[in-house]
């Protein structure tokens, strides 16, 4: 490493002087009583870098000295004044008196020797400092994932960090009266009751500790300490943990109430959806019903189709009948114009017994019988004309189809409803088969309707061929009549 290295390493990722010097007052419960024991009292300083530490202890009245082996970082702290030395920390130790010095610190030095010197530099320490004198070391926190993790090998020179129980350990196995363990420089956010998020658990344990051992003396030198030691520094990472496992307890139970409150609701809209369904099922049955009921009437109309072409037949055989009887008064009638013929010249009286006839037969039952018959026939022809053209059931279908459209269409934009709907229809091919079919001819726009026929008038051509003569005879008897 060159002489500048670390003095521009710690320039960019420690921190200014200022803020250094800040984060080191949170040693004050310890110095501040160990200056009132000794005032004046010589400390050292193991690997004192750019010289925070000292300044600030000659601020409380110690006499600082200070040890480091990058002469680069001991420039800064000899352009501030401060007393440092070029050289190791277990010489510095050994080349010190017993019992001469009140306080040895070490900051963020133990993790750049190997183990075993730092039992040494522990055991030394405890050899060199007053009664009631004090052990500072600190060190990345391996607790703080990210820290053990990552940001601890950004200093190329460390080998390897070391968990807090482990230096607290080695303290109290070297002799010391009593040690604590530090945790420090955590967010201040963190000790305010706000939400942990996952981050938090990961990046926000105190990223530096401190372990912090005080040599064996009379418990009047001792009592000055009791508050310090006993008072507790910083956030582990069970703390964070126990309080995110807490929070994601409570958002939980949150969310279990959430769901309780949601599965209430889906409750109530099912058996809404239940009622639902009983009505569209009534609605389906009606439906059915109506169909069913159709197919009834539908028989009933061809039952009554038959029946009526029985008449028919019926009133053709009474026609014929009719027609006989037309054909014998033809007949008379004939008779009786060749009478008239014969008798031509003096036949006043006789011409008006044939009017007296004509008369009479155009008053006749017979007459009037052939009226209704025709009108009735003509009645018969369309009704049969209809029939064979296949329009009776057609015009019962269109009464029928548009209702049954409505309800269709109206089930299929409700999913749930279709779905039932479907799931009924399935039990029955036949009727779902017809649905369907009207349904598929619904949505196509619908055909002109035929133009109506038009209507026989009672003219010559509905009568019977016989009838027919007789009509024209009797004209021809009228019309000679007049001439």
């Amino acid at each position: 490493m060159s002489d500048n290295f670390y003095r521009a390493f710690e320039d960019r990722y420690r921190g200014s002087r200022d803020l250094i010097k800040s984060r080191l007052t949170a040693y004050a419960p310890f110095y501040a009583p160990l200056a009132a024991l000794y005032p004046g009292a010589s400390v050292l300083d193991l690997g004192c870098g750019r010289g925070e530490w000292l300044e600030l202890l000659g601020e409380q009245g110690f006499k600082p000295f200070g040890v480091d082996l990058d002469d680069g970082m001991l420039a800064a702290c000899r352009e501030r004044g401060l007393h440092v030395e070029l050289t190791d920390a277990l010489s510095a130790l050994r080349a010190t008196l017993d019992s001469s010095v009140a306080m040895v610190s070490a900051f963020h030095l133990v993790e750049h020797i190997p183990f075993e010197m730092v039992q040494d530099l522990i055991r030394e320490a405890r050899r060199v400092l007053l009664p009631g004198g004090l052990l500072v070391m600190e060190t990345p926190n391996p607790e703080n994932l990210v820290v053990g993790a990552s940001s601890f090998y950004m200093d190329p020179s460390h080998l390897r960090p070391i968990p807090p129980p482990l230096l607290d350990f080695v303290v109290g196995f070297a002799g010391f009266a009593r040690q604590k363990v530090l945790r420090l420089q955590e967010a201040k956010q963190l000790h305010e009751g706000k939400p942990i998020g996952l981050i938090d658990v990961l990046d926000g344990v105190s990223p530096d500790y401190a372990v912090v051992g005080q040599k064996e003396a009379p418990q009047d030198v001792l009592a000055p300490f009791g508050a310090p030691f006993a008072a507790s520094y910083g956030i582990s990472l069970s703390d964070l943990a126990l309080r995110f496992e807490e929070q994601d307890s409570g958002r939980r139970a949150e969310l279990h109430q959430a769901l309780g409150q949601l599965g209430d609701r889906v409750g109530l809209r099912e058996q809404a959806d239940s009622a639902n369904f009983d009505t569209l099922h009534k609605g389906l049955a009606r439906v059915a019903d109506g169909v069913e009921n159709n197919r009834l009437r539908q028989d009933a109309a061809e039952a009554q189709l038959h029946g009526m072409h029985a008449r028919a037949d019926q009133l053709g055989q009474q026609q014929e009948q009719h027609a006989q009887l037309a054909l014998q008064t033809q007949s008379a009638f004939q008779d009786s114009l060749n009478a008239l013929a014969q008798r031509i010249g003096a036949a006043e009286e006789r011409a008006a017994q044939h009017q007296r006839r004509v008369e009479e037969l155009q008053g006749s039952t017979s007459w009037r019988v052939t009226a209704p018959l025709r009108m009735v026939t003509g009645y018969a022809y369309r009704l049969r004309d209809a029939a064979r053209d296949g329009r009776i059931v057609p015009g019962i279908k269109r009464r029928v189809t548009p209702p049954l459209l409505a309800l269709m269409r109206a089930l299929l934009r409700r999913p749930r409803a279709k779905r039932t709907a479907l799931a009924v229809l399935r039990r029955f091919p036949g009727l779902h088969a017809r649905l369907y079919g009207v349904l598929r001819r619904g949505n196509n726009p619908p055909p002109p309707p035929p133009a109506a026929p038009f209507p026989p008038s009672a003219s010559m051509d509905d009568l019977t061929p016989r009838a027919q003569r007789i009509y024209q005879e009797l004209k021809q008897a009228i019309d000679s009549r007049k001439n």
